[in-house]
Formats: structure tokens, C-alpha cells, sequence
């Protein structure tokens, strides 16, 4: 009967200790203060606040990089963001654009779409990974050059440059495929070749472009 109590005071300490243990693996919101559908799934649901804590983390590293007009630039484009996400509730049962051909129907999924694809957008903006950079030469033409940067990113990334624009992709479907989609622009990966489809938004062409690696 003595240890009676010595049994009871450390299960208290245990249940005491838990919800430190709960509020650990939340997002970096204040769920108190959660509005909206989006924001409290996050709150419930583990997977989406483990990528909140990833996101957060990602931007931070990215802030750290940036400075003057570029830091003012990258917080003004993470509450866009931030919005953006927020109209997750949307796909609700509606079919709803990630990229060209990604599409998702759950509020759940977009969720996690737009996480993935903000973490890895500033991986790759912000070199938080190393690229691996290849040069290739587009319509047998020297003159005619784009330069892509692959990053190992979730999804695997892709900056394409070519003159003076620069462009993030994803990879939609299978690694094996090569297929990246980013805005106004496509591009498929096989071997040394690249073939891609990036639309001019000045001229309203689309260039259709057949590029080897140098």
C-alpha cells in the first residue's frame, strides 16, 4: 500500500508530460487561434503539420539567404502563398489544378500538394540543395541554349533558364516518364535530351523547343 502513491504521482507526471509531447507535433500556428477549414485540418492532422514544420523550416533558410528588395520579395510571396493554400477548401469534392495534369479532389490533397510544392520551390529558388546543372543546345543550333538545374527536391525540381527568364518545374507522374510541368511551360526528360514547350507571353507563341546536352 505504501507504493500505492509513488505509482500514482508517476503516472501523473506522464499525463502531465503528454500533451507537451502532442503540442511538439503540431504546426508552428497557434491551433488555438486556427481559422478557417484549412487551417484546422492542419491542426488534426499529422502528416499536414509535419510539413508545416518542414515548410517553416525551408523559409526560414531561404530569409537567411535573402536580403533587402529579394527579403521584402519572398515574405510578400509567402502570405500569397499562405492565401493560396488557404483556398484549399475548395476541392472539396471539385477537381483542383496543381500543375497542368496534377489534379487532386480532397481538401487533404491539396493541402499537401501546395506544401510540397512551396518546400521545394524555395529548395530549389534558394539552392537548399545542391543542382546538378546541364547545358543544352536546343534546334542543333549553338546559339540556342537552355540551361537546366535538377534538384532533389519532393517533388524533384527542375529550373529551367533561357535568357533572361528562369522557370521552376515539377515532375508529375513517374521518374521514369520525365515529365515537369511549371507555369506556361512543360518539358519532357529523357537521357540527354530534353524536349520542351514554353509558352512566350509576350508574343502568345509557344516555342517548341528539341534540346541535346552539350
Amino acid at each position: 500500500m505504501k507504493r500505492t502513491p509513488g505509482i500514482v504521482g508517476t503516472l501523473i507526471v506522464c499525463v502531465l508530460a503528454f500533451p507537451a509531447v502532442v503540442l511538439a507535433q503540431g504546426p508552428t500556428f497557434d491551433c488555438g487561434k486556427a481559422q478557417g477549414e484549412v487551417e484546422k485540418l492542419i491542426c488534426s492532422d499529422e502528416s499536414l503539420a509535419t510539413l508545416d514544420r518542414k515548410l517553416d523550416e525551408v523559409y526560414k533558410a531561404a530569409t537567411a539567404k535573402a536580403t533587402g528588395k529579394l527579403l521584402t520579395q519572398l515574405r510578400a510571396e509567402q502570405r500569397g502563398w499562405v492565401k493560396g493554400r488557404n483556398d484549399c477548401w475548395k476541392a472539396n469534392g471539385q477537381q483542383t489544378w496543381i500543375t497542368a495534369t496534377w489534379t487532386v479532389d480532397t481538401v487533404k490533397g491539396c493541402v499537401e500538394a501546395q506544401h510540397r510544392l512551396r518546400i521545394s520551390e524555395l529548395q530549389s529558388v534558394w539552392r537548399l540543395v545542391p543542382p546538378k546543372t546541364v547545358s543544352y543546345v536546343c534546334q542543333n543550333n549553338p546559339a540556342n541554349e537552355v540551361v537546366a538545374n535538377f534538384f532533389e527536391t519532393d517533388p524533384a525540381t527542375i529550373r529551367l533558364e533561357r535568357g533572361d527568364r528562369t522557370v521552376t518545374m515539377w515532375l508529375v507522374g513517374t521518374a521514369s516518364a520525365g515529365n515537369y510541368e511549371g507555369r506556361n511551360v512543360s518539358l519532357v526528360h529523357k537521357g540527354n535530351e530534353v524536349k520542351v514547350n514554353w509558352l512566350n507571353t509576350d508574343t502568345g507563341k509557344t516555342d517548341e523547343l528539341r534540346c541535346k546536352a552539350r
